[in-house]
């Protein structure tokens, strides 16, 4: 939930200073809002979190979720985008990052790599492109994608003005190639 909408830098102030301030998720449940808000403010849109946060821990009740290592993938997905304000990249990251299953986190960075490079139909919605990516990857390689798409979308495939001539990827990405062509000497 923290991860919403902001870097990795702030995210990680706003959970170190969550687990500073509180010392268990019960804590964290049956805080006043206010004091959950303040205390994740440097994650971005704090007010929003906080309260998501607080009714994911009581629709939670104290369960146990480590059944979710070892359910069927989708019934473990369900469950997931079930709680408040959980969607399906929120969900695929727990289930990767905290549980190690195969599911493949799309965020802008995944989704705009995996467009360029025609994984995903135009026009397809975050949900369809994580159905696809996880059709298209080989399960033990989830993690390893998801962080390769990342990265490669932060450093050379960049939202505004990409790098496709230094890419290693341009010989078979049709965004590439075409915008190679595009700007090609005559």
């Amino acid at each position: 939930m923290l991860s919403q909408s902001t870097n990795d830098r702030n995210r990680d102030v706003a959970y170190g200073r969550l687990r500073e301030r509180f010392t268990t998720w019960a804590e964290v449940r049956d805080a006043p809002e206010e004091e959950v808000e303040e205390t994740i403010r440097p994650g971005g849109i704090s007010r929003v979190k906080a309260r998501r946060i607080q009714d994911i821990l009581r629709a939670l009740d104290g369960d146990d979720l480590a059944w979710l290592a070892e359910a069927p993938l989708a019934e473990a997905r369900t469950f997931l985008c079930a709680l408040p304000g959980v969607g399906r990249k929120t969900a695929a990251c727990v289930l990767l990052f905290s549980f190690g299953r195969p599911d493949v986190p799309v965020d802008t960075h995944v989704f705009r790599v995996g467009m360029r490079l025609g994984f995903f139909r135009p026009g397809a919605s975050f949900d369809e492109a994580h159905d696809e990516l996880f059709r298209l990857a080989d399960p033990g390689d989830a993690y390893e994608i998801h962080m390769s798409m990342i990265r490669h979308g932060r450093r050379t495939c960049v939202a505004r003005d990409p790098r496709c001539r230094e890419c290693v990827l341009r010989r078979m990405c049709p965004y590439g190639r075409a915008r190679l062509r595009a700007v090609a000497p005559r």
